[in-house]
Formats: C-alpha cells, sequence, structure tokens
C-alpha cells in the first residue's frame, strides 16, 4: 500500500494526500508567475531578504530555466541572468554572489563550497571541490590546548583565527565560468554589488542571527559596525547595506581573482587572521581568549579547486551522482540508499519505512565517521557503495526492533554481518546554504557553500565586508574511533570532511531531480529523506520538500521536528527507537524536478528559514 507523510506546511500539521505532479504544477501556477514577476525586477521592488518589497514564492512550474534558493533576492539575481540569456553556471554564480551579500552569516567569498553541473550537451556530471583548506603549517592537534592537553571547546575554537581554512567559493565560481559559463565572472559579480551597495530589508530570520552571535560579533569593531549599529541587531524592515563588500566585488571585478588570492583581499585576510582585530570597547562579553592563526599568503596563493569525480549509485532505476570526498555527503546517501533498496518501503507502513529510513542512515553514518575523510581511498569509497556493502548492513536491521545506538561501523575485512570495532558519532555545524539553478538549455547545477557555523568565526575582514569561516572546526579535535585511525584528524594543508550533500538524479538517462540542503551533519538526512519522500512514498516535490523531517546520525535518540514526533514518535518509540530534544527545523533545502518537454517544477521551503524562493523564466499559465 502507498502512503504520505504528514506535511508541516504551517505552524499546524496537517494531513496531506499524495496528488501527481501534474497537480501539483497546476496548483501552484499562480503563485509562480507571481515570484517570477517579483524576481524579474531585480533592479527594484526585489531588493528583499524576505522582507517588504519582497515576494518570496516556494514553488515555481514552468519552462525557460529555474532558480530556487533560500531568498527572494538572490533568486531574483539569477533569474535575471537566466533571461538575459546566460546559462546555468552563469545564473548560480551570480546567485552564490547575491547570497554572499543577503544570506552573508551562512556562505561568501570568506567560505567553500561543493559545486555540481550536468552538462545537458554531453550528458554528463561533474564537480568541483571548492572546500576551504587548512594552513601548510596546520598540525593535528592545532584544537588541543597545549596548557592542559585537552581539546578548546567549540566556541574558542571557532571565534578565533586558529579556525579559519583558505577560502575557496570565488576559486570555484572563477573556474566554473571559465569552464562551463558563457559570461565573465567580472559581470556576474556586479548585480550583487548592486545589492550591496542598495541594501535589502531585515527580516526576522537575520535579526535573529546576529542576535544569536551578538557577544562574539560585538568582539571585533568591523562586525560590531555591520551588524551591531549602535550596540544592538538591526531592527526588522530596516534596509542592511554593505558598501565595503560590494568594492570587494567590483575590485574582483576589476583586477581579477589574484586580488584575493594573493594581493591585497588575500593581506587583509591573513591580517586578520594572524592579529585578531579585537575592539578596545567590545559589545558584551566573551569567555574565551581570542587565539591567533598561522594562516598565510603563500596558502592562499597555492590554493586550487580539485574536480573530484562524483560518486553515484543507483536506487530503484535511477542514478544519483553526489560529492565525493572530503565531502562524506555522496557516499553517506549512496550507502543508505543501497541499504534502504533492500525494502520496498512503498510496500510497508509508515512506521515501517521510517524506521527503515533511521536505521539505514545510523548505519551509514558509522561507517562515514570510520572510514570518510579527505585522503581515504577510492577503494574504500567504492566498497561503501557497493550493493554487497549494502546487503552486509541491511541485514543487521530488524524490522520489529531498533538497533542500540550508536552502532559499530562495518568491518571492511569481513563479510556477513560482522560490525567493527565500534566509534563515536560526529556533530558538525548548522550554517550553510543551498542553491538550485537549470536553464532553457537543460544545463543543471546544485550548489552548496557554506562558513560553517552561523556566521562564520565572528570576524569581519575590515574594510572588505565579508566574514571569515571557521570550517577547520569541522576536523575532529581528537580521535574519535578508539584505537583505530580517524580520517577527519587536522593536517597540513588537508580539507576537513564535510556533510555537504548536492545532489543530481538521472531517470532513464535523463535528468529527474536536482537538490541540497545546509544544515551541517544532517543535510545528509534532509536529502535522503526528501528523496524517499519524492521517489518511494508517492509524495510531489512540495509535498516532499515541506513534509516534517527527523534525523538519525547514529546517536542515542533521533533528532526531530516536532511535528514528526508528534506524527511518528509513538510509533517508532514502540519500536524502541528513542527521540533527543525536539528541534524547530532541520535544514533549508532546494530542489527542482524535470517533468518532460523542458518543463520544471523548481522548489524551496515554504516555511523553514523563513521560507524560500522559487521562480521560473516563464511560469506555466
Amino acid at each position: 500500500m502507498r502512503f504520505t507523510l504528514a506535511l508541516a506546511t504551517t505552524c499546524s500539521v496537517v494531513l496531506a494526500s499524495a496528488v501527481p505532479a501534474s497537480a501539483s504544477a497546476s496548483a501552484s501556477a499562480s503563485a509562480s508567475a507571481s515570484a517570477s514577476a517579483s524576481a524579474s525586477a531585480v533592479s527594484s521592488t526585489a531588493i528583499g531578504h524576505g522582507g517588504a518589497g519582497a515576494t518570496a514564492a516556494p514553488t515555481a512550474v514552468g519552462y525557460g530555466g529555474a532558480v530556487a534558493t533560500v531568498d527572494p533576492t538572490a533568486t531574483a539575481v539569477g533569474l535575471e541572468v537566466l533571461r538575459k540569456g546566460g546559462n546555468a553556471v552563469d545564473a548560480a554564480v551570480a546567485t552564490a554572489a547575491a547570497l554572499g551579500v543577503t544570506e552573508p552569516f551562512s556562505a561568501g567569498i570568506g567560505g567553500g563550497g561543493f559545486f555540481v553541473y550536468y552538462d545537458a550537451k554531453r550528458k554528463t556530471v561533474s564537480t568541483i571541490d571548492g572546500r576551504e583548506s587548512g594552513p601548510a603549517t596546520m598540525t593535528e592537534n592545532i584544537f588541543v590546548d597545549p596548557a592542559d592537553g585537552l581539546p578548546y571547546d567549540f566556541q574558542e575554537a571557532r571565534v578565533s583565527g586558529l579556525s579559519v581554512g583558505t577560502p575557496g567559493s570565488l576559486a570555484t565560481w572563477e573556474a566554473a565560468t571559465k569552464k562551463w559559463g558563457t559570461k565573465s565572472l567580472s559581470s556576474l559579480l556586479q548585480p550583487a554589488a548592486a545589492v550591496a551597495d542598495r541594501g535589502f530589508p531585515v527580516d526576522a530570520t537575520f535579526r535573529q542571527q546576529i542576535t544569536d552571535n551578538a557577544a562574539a560579533f560585538g568582539q571585533f569593531d568591523a562586525t560590531k559596525k555591520l551588524y551591531l549599529p549602535g550596540g544592538a541587531p538591526p531592527v526588522v524592515g530596516s534596509t542592511q547595506r554593505n558598501p565595503d563588500l560590494a568594492d570587494t566585488y567590483r575590485l574582483i571585478a576589476k583586477r581579477g581573482t589574484d586580488v584575493f588570492y594573493k594581493g591585497a583581499v588575500g593581506a587583509d585576510i591573513v591580517r586578520t587572521v594572524q592579529h585578531p582585530q579585537v575592539s578596545s570597547t567590545p559589545v558584551g562579553t566573551w569567555a574565551y581568549p581570542i587565539r591567533p592563526g598561522d594562516l598565510r599568503l603563500s596558502d592562499l596563493a597555492k590554493y586550487r579547486v580539485n574536480f573530484p569525480a562524483p560518486t553515484t549509485s543507483d536506487y530503484r532505476g535511477l542514478t544519483v551522482y553526489g560529492m565525493s570526498t572530503p565531502s562524506s555527503g555522496g557516499t553517506t546517501v549512496g550507502e543508505a540508499l543501497n541499504i534502504l533498496e533492500k525494502t520496498d518501503l512503498s510496500k510497508v507502513s509508515t512506521t515501517q519505512a521510517l524506521h527503515q529510513y533511521a536505521e539505514s542512515t545510523a548505519l551509514s553514518f558509522a561507517d562515514r565517521n570510520r572510514y570518510v575523510g579527505a585522503y581515504t581511498s577510492q577503494s574504500v569509497l567504492k566498497k561503501l557503495l557497493s550493493d554487497r556493502w549494502a546487503g552486509q548492513r541491511a541485514c543487521q536491521i530488524d524490522p520489529a526492533h531498533a538497533l542500540v545506538k550508536p552502532v559499530p561501523p562495518g568491518d571492511l575485512n569481513a563479510t556477513g554481518c560482522t560490525p567493527a570495532k565500534a566509534g563515536a558519532p560526529v556533530e558538525e555545524g548548522q550554517s550553510t546554504t543551498n542553491l538550485t539553478v537549470t536553464d532553457r538549455w537543460g544545463n543543471i547545477v546544485e550548489y552548496t557553500l557554506t562558513i560553517e557555523q552561523t556566521g562564520g568565526n565572528a570576524m569581519v575582514v575590515p574594510g572588505r565586508g565579508f566574514l571569515l569561516n571557521n570550517e577547520l572546526t569541522d576536523f575532529n579535535f581528537t580521535g574519535t574511533q578508539g584505537t583505530a585511525p580517524d580520517p577527519n584528524l587536522p593536517g597540513p594543508n588537508k580539507r576537513p570532511r564535510s556533510s555537504m550533500s548536492p545532489t543530481i538524479v538521472l531517470k532513464h538517462g535523463k535528468p529527474f531531480l536536482a537538490l541540497g540542503s545546509p544544515g551541517g551533519a544532517t543535510i545528509i538526512t534532509t536529502v535522503l529523506q526528501i528523496l524517499i519522500n519524492r521517489v518511494d512514498l508517492g509524495l510531489t516535490l512540495p509535498q516532499a520538500m515541506a513534509a516534517p523531517r527527523a534525523s538519525q546520525r547514529n546517536s542515542a535518540g533521533i533528532q526531530a521536528e516536532p511535528a514528526f514526533h508528534q506524527q511518528y514518535g509513538p510509533g517508532l518509540e514502540a519500536l524502541g527507537h528513542t527521540f533527543g530534544p525536539d528541534v524547530a527545523e532541520l535544514g533549508a533545502a532546494t530542489a527542482i524536478e524535470f517533468t518532460g518537454y523542458g518543463g520544471v517544477i523548481a522548489t524551496a521551503e515554504p516555511v523553514r528559514r523563513g521560507g524560500g524562493s522559487a521562480a521560473v523564466v516563464k511560469p506555466k499559465r
């Protein structure tokens, strides 16, 4: 029997029947037309952050290309590029630059990310690894206090120069435009610079993110000047401008990326890392010393993006492409799908399907934590994505009883259900953003970018207008795998493990879905849950996006949104699952479904993170 999940489209929980994609398309056509009209006015009314003057429609249906992001201003920028003849890569880069203005606590040129591209002409999927890298001088003990031999508290490590890796976003944009784009990076930075100059209305989410970071932001003159005017977060409805970032974008546009990686901007980054500009008149108090780091201009000058082959896995006739290391997203999503494929989720109860989902992610996270890091060999990655390995792991799932968590990883050298020695679960930061773009030719970009924690390391580079990342805290501070090697310890020039999971799905060799999400380690479970909602459980893409979420990452309790816990908790608890404290929301995904004959359904969150924005070039009427 086929079933549906309860959908949280408002603050209340409602049951919704699955409807065909065509019905969803019809129902959302008028909304998409409104979104498209608002988005086209990027130079006027659509300069917003979900506040006054901007319309954020979460679903748009039509043709000719589409953009989905967390923010209407960024969506508008990308859509305008498509309308003026740019392709998906051009629009994605312009959109990402705009998100650096309107979503500065999640992304920007001070961070990095992973870029997945489908080339419609060649029918190939390629990726760019623009992950931040550590300094050449970084050691395994960088986050261990030499005074007592204990790891630093997370916030002490985060708000410091120690946490900053060489940013990769700008290098990613340059590589993507040169390899696959049709417009210059210089031209694609101009719309974002205009947004930074003109400003956008502050909404409740933007203000709350500053409020949550007020103590950290208040320690640095450049940060508090930009985000704590008068010593307090800006009020909702006020205009947020960033002329320094506008100038930085225009300087890069004029002089090229060398000014960032080898020139004046890079020198300012290094100075900020090595000599944090701590305010003599801070706003609030900070409990920790603010430690300098050792990032050098030579680290920036030597930075290069990588072009790893994507991960691939087959799932119920679909081909799922993801991101390889240093991301763990592709392998962990792929392994979980392979485990789930052993059960026909469309023919079991809702509780049993969710039980299988939670067990598959616990098992795949155990393997991820034990084996996956920047330098994991291709042979190990291939094994983790094999059907034989999935069989070894799936045989441990008992339909009647939940496994005791944390579960141990599998033993790569054994067969059957033999587990290896147990390892500990690992958590990661939450601040990331995601965008999904397609063009009239059928090219696709799925791009997840980040500065790690909400607000990065809290340091705005003086005079440059962007926050630095704290990406190096994605390394494990000390070993987590007992006597076994930990694949994610720091090292010179090493890139920390990520959970970012930009994903493109083909059906019979043609695009079917593209999706991704922010959320730290919960990215993996968010992407996986949207996939099974859409593929197995009969939900349309907008329904799959809105459905309440839960995340089991090999921890004692399932992390769940309240609507999920209320609706499905009793059934899962009867099987032995436990729940941790509920969280308000998990992820802030974007996605596009390809319906044939050039048609698309572009979808963003209806509620999470204040609601997202999707728009199409030619709305379906």
